[in-house]
């Protein structure tokens, strides 16, 4: 039964793997969508290729990642984030982004006077 649904929801075929690469690569952070929205879109992505026996090593998926972030808003951020690390890990780096977006969200949204 299993097989049958696989099937029916995802190919492994070159077509599906390709397909799923190119969203990944072109992702990019959409303004009119939440912080949470792209990261749970962006682990979907992940996890849909990975069903697809493509897996996205460790330091891609975070530089993929950090990619998808314009310059003009998040240059800082990120050279603040990869300055002095020998490595990056995708748990530790979205987790570091998230937090980012709060304290940036909660700086808008009660200014300190």
């Amino acid at each position: 039964m299993w097989e049958i649904l696989e099937k029916k929801c995802l190919t492994k075929s070159i077509e599906t793997r390709l397909h799923l690469k190119r969203r990944l690569y072109c992702f990019q952070l959409k303004r009119e969508l939440s912080i949470d929205e792209h990261m749970n879109n962006y682990t979907k992505f992940l996890a849909d290729l990975l069903n697809v026996d493509v897996a996205i090593e460790e330091e891609d998926k975070t530089v993929i990642l950090l990619n998808f972030l314009p310059d003009e808003e998040y240059e800082t951020f990120v050279l603040i984030l990869i300055n002095g690390k020998q490595t990056l890990k995708y748990n530790y780096v979205s987790a570091v982004f998230i937090n980012y977006e709060v304290r940036r969200k909660d700086k808008h949204f009660f200014p300190m006077t």
